[in-house]
């Protein structure tokens, strides 16, 4: 009976630090994306780690986006980019983990790529050091290298 209550304990801890991760990473992005307006970054099941703005809808677009996505190339997409007037959309998958940014007209698509993916990478922990360093460490969120 102890070993379920030190599991969920565990999966409880985990998914905090998830989360803490994932608040950390979309902290940076903003900081250094003059052009983001909004993003999010969301878990294996749908669920929104991060977000700016409301949770529910970041889920509920991201899952019609990505099925939108999906049913016109016949098969799961990697990425979704959309250009309008009014702006753009980024949409990326990468090892269980999925990001959305809303970016101002003429975002740089290559760099914005990059960066979400480098984003998710660093979560899913492909990389031996992280981008990004978490709130323990530094008072904001800091690039590597930055001396924080």
């Amino acid at each position: 009976m102890v070993g379920i209550f030190t599991q969920m304990a565990d999966a409880q801890a985990s998914e905090g630090a998830k989360r803490q991760a994932a608040e950390a990473a979309l902290a940076y992005l903003t900081e250094m994306s003059p052009d983001l307006r909004g993003a999010a970054i969301l878990g294996r099941d749908g669920e929104v780690l991060a977000g700016s703005g409301d949770a529910d809808h970041w889920r509920d677009d991201a899952a019609t986006l990505f099925e939108i996505a999906d049913r016109a190339g016949g098969e799961p997409v990697e990425q979704a980019h959309i250009g309008a007037e009014q702006g753009e959309v980024f949409a990326l998958r990468h090892a269980g983990l999925a990001a959305v940014a809303v970016t101002e007209r003429f975002a740089l698509a290559s760099l914005t790529f990059f960066d979400l993916r480098t984003m998710l990478r660093d979560l899913a922990g492909e990389t031996s050091q992280p981008t990004f360093v978490g709130p323990e460490h530094v008072k904001g969120p800091q690039r590597r290298g930055d001396g924080g």
